[in-house]
């Protein structure tokens, strides 16, 4: 590698949040003992704590971004959350010749813009959509929207995970959702009218080259801001994994599917647009009394479920990362540890709703970096020894262990040391909550108790 500092390899992370903490902790550990520069929106903790040069600015002034290139000159760019991406910033590094993890702005489509994510499925008779209709314009949408009876209105673009709507739920009358849809129209271009699936949704992410795969351990979200999964949407509050890599309510077929149809999509997205997705895609997949199907993709990892999953990587981040950036992935190592995983997400009291002083929040120095217990750092900001949080999420903790009771049991007594106006979910990774996710899934599937997901 001819860019170092020193004889040091040179990694640029951007990103804002837990998730791009978790990427740079990775590379930290690599045995490159790489040169770390962080691009983050403001002096986030865990830029400070664990990179060597940190520069405070916006994600998606490509402009700057090109600034910081020429002058950084790095080996490795790592590309944390999707708004770079969208905006091309894969595609700045290609200019310079820069290995990037990350697909370039076409390929991030497939998370910037849910029709075409729909439309390619289509187009290459991949399994997975559910019943939907991309609209232009209100016309005929109110009529689609009676057929299908229960319905999801999704925008076209990027909104943090916090713009879709279900009928019944978020919409209570047709006008209402005619009305949200147009509104839709008016700031995307299009909106999306799907069928409401019934079922339990799971995460899968994929590590690719383009041509080569490795599976990350599935992992279950929990989107809604209080416990049993009720209030508004958030960008997560948690998420769990177990040690089979599996979950307690999916069987073997549900994640031989899922995993197929990833790789269909990978292969897809090369023969469209002559262009080798390079980084890691992720499955919003839900499993069915008809099998999975695709809520959506993302073009990077999953925050939290990033968090779920870095800690269990048996292999060096950087190698992984390269081996992806340029090609030769089957020649990495790599691997991940047969152990459970909960993350629950540390908040200011009010998230999601804006508040003008969070206040601070104070964890445990002593719990934040040991085997069987992580803390990431997300949306807060280091003011000398003291860290404010900002209205988003604060942090999260990850307990790991080799069944979930004790990973929750881990995960939980950490989140309830943080100091200052904070709450999280105690439900996330609760056996009583997983016993009604499997009975759930029985139900839908017409299966006696002794079927489909027991453990």
């Amino acid at each position: 590698m001819k860019n170092r500092e020193g004889d040091r390899l040179r990694v640029f992370a951007e990103g804002k949040d837990a998730r791009t903490h978790a990427i740079v902790r990775a590379c930290r550990a690599s045995r490159e003992n790489p040169w770390i520069t962080g691009l983050t929106e403001f002096n986030s903790p865990g830029f400070v704590r664990d990179c060597d040069e940190v520069i405070e600015h916006s994600l998606v002034d490509m402009k700057f971004l090109r600034e910081v290139v020429e002058r950084v000159r790095p080996d490795l760019a790592i590309i944390g959350p999707e708004e770079p991406l969208a905006e091309g910033a894969a595609d700045v590094m290609a200019e310079y010749g820069i290995p990037t993890f990350g697909p370039p702005k076409e390929l991030a489509a497939i998370e910037s813009s849910k029709s075409w994510a729909r439309g390619l499925l289509d187009r290459h008779d991949i399994s997975g959509n559910p019943e939907y209709r991309v609209f232009h314009a209100v016309d005929g949408m109110l009529d689609y929207m009676r057929t299908l009876g229960d319905f999801v209105v999704k925008p076209d673009g990027l909104t943090g995970g916090k713009g879709v709507r279900v009928f019944g739920e978020h919409l209570h009358s047709l006008p209402d959702a005619a009305a949200y849809g147009e509104e839709l129209i008016r700031e995307h271009d299009a909106v999306v009218v799907e069928e409401k699936l019934e079922g339990e949704e799971f995460s899968l992410q994929t590590i690719t080259d383009g041509e080569d795969f490795i599976h990350c351990p599935i992992v279950q979200d929990h989107k809604r801001a209080e416990e049993g999964d009720q209030g508004p949407n958030t960008g997560g509050m948690g998420s769990y994994s177990c040690a089979d890599f599996s979950l307690p309510f999916l069987d073997s077929a549900d994640v031989e599917e899922a995993r197929e149809i990833n790789e269909q999509v990978i292969r897809a997205l090369a023969n469209e647009t002559e262009q080798l997705y390079r980084g890691v895609l992720y499955g919003g997949f839900i499993a069915t009394a008809n099998g999975v199907r695709l809520i959506e993709y993302n073009a990077r990892f999953g925050d939290p479920e990033a968090l779920n999953v870095l800690p269990l990587l048996e292999g060096d981040f950087v190698e992984l990362c390269m081996a992806a950036a340029v090609g030769g992935l089957k020649q990495v190592r790599c691997s991940f540890r047969r152990k459970a995983t909960v993350c629950k997400y540390v908040v200011p009291r009010l998230y999601p709703q804006f508040s003008a002083d969070p206040g601070y929040i104070a964890v445990p120095e002593e719990l934040t970096d040991r085997d069987d217990l992580k803390w990431y750092w997300a949306a807060s900001e280091q003011v000398g020894a003291d860290v404010w949080m900002t209205s988003s999420r604060a942090g999260a903790f990850v307990g790991i262990a080799d069944t979930l009771e004790i990973a929750e049991d881990l995960a939980e007594r950490a989140a309830a040391s943080v100091k200052g106006d904070v709450r999280y979910r105690r439900d996330i990774g609760r056996s009583s909550v997983i016993e009604k996710r499997k009975h759930h899934m029985r139900s839908i599937r017409g299966l006696g108790a002794a079927a489909v997901g027991a453990r």
